[in-house]
């Protein structure tokens, strides 16, 4: 933990704790117990990839689940934060839902979705990482792990692009093997070469 802590950039454990309810979305204890008191609310709309959920914390958008069965998504949402209060109000959230399909089906088109992203120390220098591959172009995850400094990490950046739940908005859809081949994605392959072809276009 320790050296996880300096090799993401604090000086000192205490520095971390100051600053992780904004690294983490919530406070250490409850990121550990999966958002336990937290409010999240969430919504699902269609797109032309599918089913899309879109839940939102305090601080902004928490995930963003692309699939074809709205109620796997919400499962999906349950198992991330298991013992957060997840509510859920379809009619309140319908301009969220279209500034994420936006996203999706115009890419380019800014959103200014304000982000709550929650991970590990690891897992976010991957994804802000990933946040600076231009739109229409695409990086490896050999490039990525140097990127961060880790060249040696590039199975751990894979599974830290398998572990981002913001679809679109944290772009892991631009990372492709060294050969130019399209990778797994969280949400299906198809759906990776789908975003892909748009932002090329767009």
């Amino acid at each position: 933990m320790t050296d996880a802590i300096y090799d993401a950039g604090f000086n000192s454990s205490g520095r971390f704790y100051e600053n992780s309810n904004q690294v983490l979305g919530m406070t250490p204890s409850k990121f550990r117990e999966g958002g336990r008191d937290t409010d999240i609310f969430f919504a699902i709309g269609e797109c032309s990839l599918g089913s899309i959920l879109v839940a939102q914390s305090e601080k902004g958008v928490c995930s963003i689940l692309i699939g074809d069965d709205p109620q796997l998504l919400v499962r999906d949402l349950q198992d991330r934060f298991p013992k957060a209060n997840l509510i859920g109000d379809e009619t309140a959230y319908q301009e969220l839902i279209a500034k994420v399909v936006g996203l999706i089906e115009k890419p380019g088109v800014g959103s200014g979705l304000p982000l709550d992203i929650r991970g590990t120390a690891f897992q976010q220098r991957v994804w802000k990482a990933l946040q600076q591959i231009s739109l229409g172009s695409t990086a490896t995850y050999s490039e990525i792990a140097a990127k961060i400094g880790m060249p040696k990490a590039v199975r751990a950046v894979a599974q830290a692009c398998g572990a981002n739940a913001l679809a679109v908005a944290i772009p892991c859809h631009r990372v492709i093997r060294n050969d130019g081949s399209l990778s797994d994605y969280r949400w299906g392959v198809e759906r990776k070469r789908v975003l892909l072809e748009r932002e090329a276009h767009a």
